[in-house]
């Protein structure tokens, strides 16, 4: 393919930059179609759009560097854009890249490491409504044999920092900092022995003050959760949470710690739109891909929005 037929595709090589142009002759010699060669052209635009939004130099292609892709990756995936989306632009940059090192105008190769976004499969998880999670806490705090306090603040830190429940477990009251108008959690060892701090709202340090109150012997280094004197392991942590949606009557959906920390996340995305950066790091999340499965729809959004549809009318 020529280079009138590139400009027959919609890629006009007078106003492109000079690489542009030679890459997109470089495909047009692969015999690729004009919808293949616009393609590529809307996606390296894409991404030159995006890059003078955080770099006042204007774009060289023999500067490039990874940090750049991989950060035009989360961007993409932060706003929302589907996995396909994201994996199209990125295989656009990937050949550029390719090309470029094969003329010499790129040193390296600086998008061989960057990863596809993972394209899971199914809708987001399933978290409690509102009636449920005042359910279990109510269930929490009617424990008997003076587990009441205990079992409340095991759910509300939970719930309201978004824990795993290995995490949890491994929590010393040294790890709790608490002062009248704020308070942290430190997480030591959390996945990929990362550790990282998780702020607690007003609720969550009221529920852990009421624990720690009534456990005043604990030293720095005790366990912040304990049954019969020891560290509460992650099985009792998951029966106790089990037990307290049985006692809860929940039908619904099946109990569990994970299903808390699904209940965090939703409920910070719904009061906090678009912020999945924020909520990968509060979650511990590496990547962002695993944070994006709380913006897939659900199945009761996918019923409602079907039963709107104005298809849905009786003959």
């Amino acid at each position: 393919m020529t280079l009138r037929a590139i400009q027959a595709a919609g890629v006009d090589a007078g106003i492109e930059p000079d690489w542009m142009a030679a890459f997109l002759t470089s495909l047009a010699h692969d015999d690729l179609s004009p919808a293949t060669l616009r393609g590529y052209r809307y996606d390296l635009r894409h991404f030159l759009a995006w890059h003078r939004t955080v770099q006042d130099a204007g774009f060289a292609i023999g500067d490039l560097a990874d940090f750049e892709l991989i950060a035009y990756r989360q961007h993409m995936v932060a706003a929302g854009r589907r996995p396909a989306t994201v994996n199209r632009r990125l295989d656009a940059l990937r050949r550029l890249c390719r090309w470029a090192r094969g003329t010499g105008a790129l040193a390296v190769d600086v998008a061989r490491d960057v990863r596809p976004m993972r394209t899971a499969r199914g809708h987001q998880p399933v978290a409690l409504t509102d009636g449920e999670v005042h359910a279990v806490l109510r269930a929490a705090g009617a424990s008997s044999h003076g587990l009441a306090a205990r079992n409340y603040a095991l759910v509300q830190l939970m719930l309201q920092a978004g824990l795993r429940v290995g995490e949890v477990a491994a929590l010393q009251a040294s790890d709790i900092t608490m002062n009248d108008r704020s308070g942290s959690v430190r997480i030591r060892h959390g996945k990929g022995l990362k550790a990282r701090d998780v702020p607690l709202n007003a609720t969550a340090r009221r529920a852990l003050r009421q624990h720690l109150d009534r456990a005043r012997a604990l030293t720095k280094d005790a366990p912040l959760f304990s049954s019969r004197e020891t560290a509460m392991p992650v099985r009792t942590i998951q029966a106790v949470i089990t037990s307290l949606g049985r006692r809860a009557r929940l039908k619904r959906i099946a109990m569990s710690a994970h299903t808390l920390r699904h209940t965090f996340a939703l409920g910070y995305l719904r009061d906090n739109p678009g912020k999945l950066v924020e909520l990968a790091s509060l979650l511990g999340h590496d990547s962002l891909d695993t944070t994006a499965i709380y913006t897939r729809p659900s199945r009761d959004d996918l019923a409602a929005d079907l039963e709107r549809s104005h298809l849905n009318v009786d003959g």
